[in-house]
């Protein structure tokens, strides 16, 4: 055809990472995927029945439920949540469910973003942030997460990386339109505690800005670390979008169920959004999530919580994973929470500066790629986590995946022992 295409809205966002990094290992013989966030285990055994009770039982929920979420799960969603935010939440007015959280964050982009409007983007960041900016017609504006040197002994912690005030409060303008928090962080795993969580509410209002706050592995928090929702601070529920994931919650990535909660003059926006695009989610899915938060509410705070024993399991696989990665040579910065650590190449990259691939392409991922063919492993490089003109200042990082089964993690320890050899004088 002569006529153009693409619509303007997709230039400069159709390179996917994910598609490349993922491919290139499918060409590779025997190499453990460390790169993708999702569990490769089976999910608790009452979210599995749950589904299957969905499937076997009301044959209605095979048809439609309401657009904005089936009744059950909204009902559980706002007394759950409710809760843990201090708020009386109203099922139909306050909750949206969602295709995944993915479905929740360009629901809340395509309502709120408007052309022109700045979106403030912590970097490193999950990678849809910027695309879906974007496409929305909105100006991504970053700042970063900068570490601070280790102690002495002490190894590298993701709750020593920090953003600068003075340099945070200079990227708030009148053109500002929203802020994109990530708590606990993906790649990173750091958990943003009270304090930065109150100097970000304290310029979203100062500004009269937007938070968006994705907050899938709020669960998976480590080491007494706590996760807090920026929502439940004073002033804050007001302007907060807070979306989370049943994917992340319950190990059922596969699933899609997502959800917005916020307070109804934002959410009639993005039920605008929402009845004249996706309209309408899985009711199965959303009837197994619904009973499995029901279980869960019975059980919170107690150790028969998943939300109790499923962060314990992880953080046994996070330690695994940092012993081994250390054996080699590469330097984990130790995740306060989410699936995710990344590590120091630096030695690597000093070591060998000159691996194949094109002049103007990251360090990280020519290693990636070098990994994936040479040893096995891979993982994915944190430049593809922040903007074109901060890469040169993360492309010493890569990104693993911890929420493996234990065949995984000895399949990853074969992997590095026999790198461990290679390295050995």
């Amino acid at each position: 055809m002569a006529k153009r295409l693409q619509a303007r809205r997709l230039d400069g966002i159709d390179h996917n990472p994910w598609v490349e990094f993922v491919k290139l290992a499918s060409e590779e013989a025997d190499v453990v995927n460390l790169g993708q966030g999702f569990p490769d285990f089976s999910p608790p055994e009452f979210a599995v029945e749950a589904f299957q009770h969905a499937i076997s039982g009301d044959f209605m929920l095979n048809q439609y439920t309401k657009a904005f979420g089936y009744p059950p799960l909204t009902k559980i969603l706002a007394s759950f949540f409710g809760k843990l935010l201090g708020q009386e939440i109203d099922p139909l007015k306050n909750v949206l469910v969602t295709v995944g959280a993915y479905g929740a964050l360009f629901t809340a982009f395509q309502a709120l973003v408007d052309e022109g409007d700045e979106v403030i983007i912590v970097e490193p960041f999950f990678d849809c942030y910027e695309p879906m900016t974007l496409m929305a017609g909105g100006r991504p504006v970053f700042v970063s997460l900068k570490p601070s040197p280790p102690q002495k002994g002490e190894p590298d912690s993701s709750s020593s990386w920090q953003l600068d005030p003075t340099e945070l409060a200079s990227k708030f303008t009148s053109r500002t339109k929203a802020f994109i928090l990530n708590t606990p962080n993906n790649p990173l795993g750091k958990v943003f505690s009270r304090e930065e969580l109150e100097l970000v509410a304290s310029l979203c209002q100062q500004h009269d800005v937007v938070c968006i706050t994705d907050e899938v592995y709020q669960w998976l928090v480590f080491d007494g670390f706590q996760h807090i929702s920026i929502a439940s601070l004073p002033g804050m529920w007001e302007r907060t979008l807070t979306i989370g994931s049943a994917g992340k919650t319950f190990s059922v990535t596969g699933w899609k169920v997502g959800w917005v909660l916020g307070p109804d003059s934002l959410m009639k926006h993005l039920r605008t959004v929402h009845q004249n695009s996706i309209y309408h989610c899985a009711t199965q899915c959303q009837a197994a999530v619904a009973q499995s938060f029901e279980r869960e509410q019975l059980h919170f705070g107690q150790p028969s919580s998943y939300f109790v024993q499923f962060p314990q399991y992880i953080q046994r696989c996070r330690d695994h994973m940092i012993q081994s990665l250390q054996s080699v040579g590469l330097r984990p910065v130790i995740p306060q929470g989410s699936y995710f650590l990344i590590t120091d190449i630096s030695d690597f990259k000093n070591k060998m500066p000159d691996l194949p691939g094109a002049a103007d392409e990251p360090y990280d991922r020519r290693f990636v790629k070098w990994m994936i063919k040479n040893k096995g492993l891979m993982a994915i490089p944190v430049s593809t986590f922040v903007s074109v003109p901060h890469q040169k200042f993360f492309d010493h990082y890569i990104r693993f995946c911890f929420v493996k089964d234990e065949p995984t993690l000895r399949a990853m320890d074969q992997k590095l022992q026999k790198w461990k050899a290679e390295l050995m004088p």
